[in-house]
């Protein structure tokens, strides 16, 4: 008995010793590191609505600048800062990247160490003092409308072998972790703009001018227009004025060019001198255009007359549609560059004489042609009424176009110049033998 005694005492103390090595061995501990995988990384937001700015901004190896995109809710307008406050159709989009930013959590730990920023792309693209120009990663800051922050975060490159994973890190900390990131945090200023500028459907376009003329840039004169217009009969019937015999318009065309009216891309956008924005010949009249606009203007390929019009370089487009509104389009000088420098322009962006896609500046004005909608006859009351309430939409849409447009001069991107500006022969086909 007295050894069966001893034999489980031995065995108890030996439980006794294995329970507290396993307690007390170092190698058992979880580390810190991994203690909130799994957790978002912004906790306190949770609602997409309270997000009201959004600011990313890139690193560009070759300039060595850091390049910031924002875009924001003033006063209840969406506009763009990092573009001279041009209004932005934002409210959507930033909503959807603030719920993506919001379901971010941390997947996995990857580095608590400084030295490795670099290999993994979360260096702040914001920071004077990182030595290197590699590295660098893309900063994304959401905040409310009181300019507080709601989520502050680096992202930099994927993660090798597991597929839409990012390593990220929250700025002013050391750790990096990977994280699931697809927000589309697009800094391309054409993604933010309303990409439909003019607001017009395919059908609506029912009469086209093209304009021809050349300037005298030292008289402001313009010699006689080459006017061509074009009317819409039917669907892809079309007739044109003064059409040579034996030559017909050219529907196939003329759809063509109706499809870059309305998928007109703009490239970039600059500001108008106060004197040159709104009506260009109310401000001529009261004298409100100063010499400094005048050369602004002209820079630009665009020239006032002493009437209080204006001349363009590369002549006009005007465009009717259905509802009353009768856009015209002027065409001034080649803009040179793309990016940045054409989407924003900077010091010597827009005085560059040659470079890579020759964008164009386009003066773009809206106004109501009540040509477009007679009046009926008021005996027919039901038909008098729909006139007025067309005849009211279309002029409330003109006030509207006139207001977006009337502080900018838009920069249109080179291929969509192109696929809009030809002359009148490019519209006129050989009639076939039949039609005679």
């Amino acid at each position: 008995m007295n050894e069966l005694r001893i034999t489980l005492a031995l065995g108890g103390a030996a439980v006794v010793l294995a329970v507290v090595a396993l307690v007390s061995a170092p190698g058992r501990a979880v580390p810190d590191a991994f203690f909130d995988i799994g957790e978002p990384f912004f906790p306190e937001f949770t609602d997409p609505e309270a997000a009201a700015t959004l600011e990313v901004v890139e690193f560009d190896e070759d300039t060595a600048a850091a390049i910031p995109f924002q875009v924001t809710n003033q006063d209840g307008l969406w506009t763009i800062p990092s573009h001279n406050d041009y209004p932005a159709d934002g409210r959507e989009r930033l909503a959807n990247i603030a719920a993506d930013i919001i379901s971010v959590v941390k997947e996995d730990f990857r580095s608590d160490n400084v030295a490795d920023h670099e290999a993994l792309g979360v260096i702040d693209p914001t920071d004077l003092t990182a030595p290197g120009l590699v590295g660098r990663g893309t900063r994304v800051t959401v905040r409310d409308t009181n300019g507080e922050g709601l989520a502050d975060l680096i992202v930099g490159n994927a993660v090798e072998g597991r597929q839409g994973l990012r390593f990220v890190r929250v700025p002013e900390q050391k750790r990096v972790y990977a994280a699931r990131f697809e927000a589309d945090i697009s800094t391309a200023f054409e993604d933010w703009i309303e990409q439909n500028l003019l607001e017009v459907e395919r059908d609506q376009v029912v009469h086209i001018v093209l304009n021809e003329y050349e300037v005298d840039e030292q008289t402001r004169r313009a010699t006689l227009p080459r006017e061509f217009t074009l009317d819409k009969v039917e669907d892809n019937v079309w007739n044109g004025s003064d059409v040579p015999e034996g030559q017909e318009v050219n529907f196939v065309e003329v759809n063509r060019l109706v499809g870059a009216i309305i998928g007109m891309e703009i490239a970039g956008v600059r500001p108008k001198p106060a004197g040159v924005s709104g009506n260009l010949r109310d401000a001529a009249m009261a004298g409100r255009i100063s010499q400094r606009d005048v050369r602004d203007l002209i820079n630009k390929g665009f020239y006032p007359t002493q009437e209080g019009g204006l001349l363009s370089n590369e002549g006009e487009l005007l465009v009717r549609t259905t509802e009353g509104v009768l856009y015209t389009l002027r065409f001034g000088e080649i803009v040179y560059g793309r990016g940045e420098a054409i989407a924003v322009g900077d010091d010597t962006s827009d005085d560059a004489e040659s470079g890579p896609g020759e964008n164009r500046y386009v003066f773009i004005t809206a106004e109501f042609d009540e040509a477009a909608l007679p009046e009926p006859d008021e005996s027919d009351t039901d038909a008098h009424e729909s006139w007025q309430r067309r005849v009211g939409e279309g002029r409330e849409k003109v006030e509207r176009l006139a207001a977006r447009f009337a502080n900018w001069y838009y920069v249109v991107a080179a291929d969509s110049y192109d696929r809009i500006h030809h002359p009148r022969e490019h519209f006129l086909r050989d009639a076939p033998a039949d039609a005679f």
